[in-house]
């Protein structure tokens, strides 16, 4: 055991908070790309993986579901990271210096509304979290960052303006991935199953595959369809369901699917969380 947990980006990345808030008895281990994080539990470097999946405000993210299934990783739990973007400068700076803020693609357009008010440019970082590292190192009181406070904390960088997104609920739903699957927990609140499967290439075989849960009373949370290698033929979907594949609905709803798909992978059973809504 190595007691790390593995995350995409530099540390203060949402993801490391997500670390820190889901498992604070582990080290984080920061990791340049998604593959790298799972490369880092599969070799032994972690013992589990942080991967977003999904945002609230700009939906799902790019690459995860085409990675899990060949990851060799399982879900054990899921965690929830409400999204507070902070404008972080280097000491005594004060806000009406800033004319500009550096921070990921995706944060830029969640608070404009707070740039434009007080007139300052954004501009595009490779990673929010490298943007708060940049600005620490070019202390230019003119330059800011949009980014976490545990990012500021790190870089020892002041917060000019809390929480300054334009949207109140922006939130990011991680997956917490090991190497080893967990079958026997029961939760408190129930449990999630995650799957990915291809249909089977005749009539009406999706809503065929779907009516097992909906004989069986089991609510599904999430359906999404991807393609395979680029190919517009070759569909494969990914979905949770609430409850465990040991329930007698739940068995019944896969073996009905199981008639209908080409291919079906249990990517984890985990216990659902009290931030899920």
């Amino acid at each position: 055991m190595t007691n790390r947990i593995a995350f995409q980006g530099e540390p203060g990345a949402y993801s490391h908070e997500a670390c820190r808030d889901a498992r604070p008895d582990m080290e984080p281990l920061p990791c340049r790309t998604f593959e790298d994080v799972i490369e880092a539990v599969r070799g032994g470097k972690a013992d589990l993986a942080m991967l977003p999946v999904e945002n609230t405000t700009y939906g799902r993210v790019a690459d995860i579901h085409r990675l899990l299934p060949h990851s060799g990783l399982h879900i054990i739990d899921e965690a929830f990271v409400r999204v507070h973007i902070n404008l972080l400068a280097v000491p005594g700076t004060t806000l009406d210096q800033v004319r500009e803020a550096h921070s990921h693609l995706v944060l830029l357009p969640q608070c404009a509304g707070f740039l434009r008010e007080h007139g300052i440019t954004g501009r595009v970082s490779p990673d929010n979290a490298r943007a708060a590292r940049e600005i620490a190192e070019r202390a230019d009181p003119a330059v800011a960052a949009l980014a976490s406070e545990l990012a500021g904390e790190i870089y020892g960088l002041d917060v000019l303006a809390r929480h300054i997104e334009d949207q109140g609920n922006n939130t990011t739903r991680f997956l917490i991935m090991s190497r080893e699957a967990d079958m026997t927990r029961r939760g408190d609140h129930g449990m999630i199953t995650s799957f990915v499967f291809q249909v089977r290439n005749i009539p009406a075989a999706l809503y065929k595959a779907m009516g097992g849960f909906a004989t069986n009373g089991i609510n599904m949370t999430k359906l999404e369809s991807y393609m395979v290698d680029g190919s517009f033929t070759a569909t494969q979907f990914y979905a949770d369901i609430e409850g465990h594949p040991e329930d007698p609905n739940v068995q019944l709803a896969l073996e009905e699917l199981s008639y209908f798909t080409a291919e079906l992978e249990i990517l984890g059973v985990y216990p659902t969380t009290r931030q899920r809504s």
